[in-house]
């Protein structure tokens, strides 16, 4: 097989649509196909519905400390956004590529893809892991089995990197997530009797409790440098309930989430949500009916913090391959955290593109950010392969 640029792969992989609620498969078998023609084997970790896998292959000796390279092969949906080309068809324009997943974050993969050749025409001395996984953009619901594959190594890696748009900025610490469903559950009746139970008004409630602790938030010193916003933020992003204006409203749901400051108990919002709810909400609502009224709620995704190692060998390695002194924080969060949390391998986060390309219409990531990225791949290069 011919060695293509990234810039070709990342072509390919832009016009497979990945988007969270579609099967990645096609993009995985790519990949697969690709790294079989240049002799390299892969395992694929399969979802339970047998549509999405993630990726995991190793280049090099086993049993030795390496370095993982990690990406996500989902997107976010296009739906509801006016792009100027179709959003999977890779555009050039003024030195810029237009797709969606250019930024976030195909680039990268399409960057590590295209040193696969280079990678296995050399003797490395470590190997080169790679992890590509499915539904990040969901919460990173999927990345656990990947995470179970790496936990299974007699060796580990000695540093992960995770490839997401930093601008490759070398980026060592970021915020938690904490992905949350509240289902409030009253009564109907006629909106004239005031017999019913209300479900909309004690949602309110709940989302001015989710305010109140926003605002403490904002006061609070943060244990790490460099945040913006400084604090942990909480938020409430969707609330839905209620059939019409004359109809108590027997169903209320709100969405929301927060994002904990690494050094922090990242459980600390959800432990007072849950205090709030036994020793105030339910109260009132038994108070009202004695037999209607409850409360549920679901935590769709919980994304650990990445905590800065500062000095770290994943950190140096890192800074040197980027040719950079400094390292950056980012309010998001990535896989790093949980590579790190749950697999234990020390995870930094650098990648092509910049994160205010993510997630909009025409997507875009810069020609020379790949070029960027495929220097600092060289440099790993001359790093993990054997001196002649």
């Amino acid at each position: 097989m011919n060695k293509m640029s990234s810039q070709e792969i990342l072509y390919k992989l832009i016009a497979f649509d990945t988007v969270s609620s579609n099967s990645n498969m096609e993009m995985i078998q790519f990949i697969l196909d690709y790294l079989e023609k240049f002799g390299v084997s892969a395992r694929l970790v399969r979802d339970l519905h047998e549509d999405k896998a993630n990726l995991f292959a190793v280049i090099g000796p086993k049993n030795i400390p390496g370095i993982m390279l990690s990406g996500h092969t989902d997107v976010v949906p296009v739906e509801g956004q006016k792009w100027s080309s179709g959003p999977f068809e890779m555009t050039e324009r003024n030195g810029r590529l237009y797709g969606r997943g250019s930024c976030d974050m195909k680039g990268f993969i399409a960057c590590v893809l295209a040193k696969v050749p280079e990678f296995v025409a050399v003797d490395l001395k470590e190997p080169i892991y790679l992890a590509f996984s499915y539904d990040e953009e969901t919460g990173c619901t999927g990345v656990d089995s990947l995470v179970d594959v790496v936990n299974e190594l007699s060796v580990k890696p000695r540093a992960c990197i995770v490839g997401e748009p930093t601008s490759m900025k070398v980026v060592n610490s970021h915020k938690g997530i904490r992905h949350l469903l509240t289902k409030v559950y009253g009564h109907e009746n006629h909106s004239s009797t005031d017999r019913g139970l209300n479900a909309i008004s004690y949602a309110a409630e709940i989302v001015t409790f989710i305010d109140d602790i926003q605002d403490e938030m904002r006061l609070r010193p943060s244990d790490v440098d460099g945040f913006d916003p400084p604090y942990c933020t909480v938020h409430a992003g969707r609330i839905n309930g209620g059939v019409a204006a004359n109809v108590t409203p027997n169903y209320c749901e709100i969405e929301w989430d927060y994002r904990p400051i690494p050094g922090t108990d990242e459980d600390e919002v959800y432990n007072r949500y849950c205090e709030f709810i036994k020793n105030t909400i339910l109260p009132k609502m038994r108070k009202k009916s004695s037999e209607y009224g409850e409360i549920k709620t679901e935590i769709l995704s919980k994304v650990p913090c990445l905590f800065p190692e500062t000095g770290s060998d994943a950190e140096t390695l890192v800074k040197h391959l980027a040719e950079q002194n400094s390292t950056h924080v980012v309010s998001y969060g990535t896989e790093a955290g949980i590579f790190y949390q749950k697999g234990g391998v020390p995870s930094i986060v650098c990648g092509p593109g910049s994160i205010l390309q993510a997630h909009m219409a025409d997507e875009y990531i810069d020609i020379s950010e790949l070029k960027a990225c495929d220097r600092f791949l060289d440099r790993l290069l001359d790093i993990v392969k054997n001196s002649d």
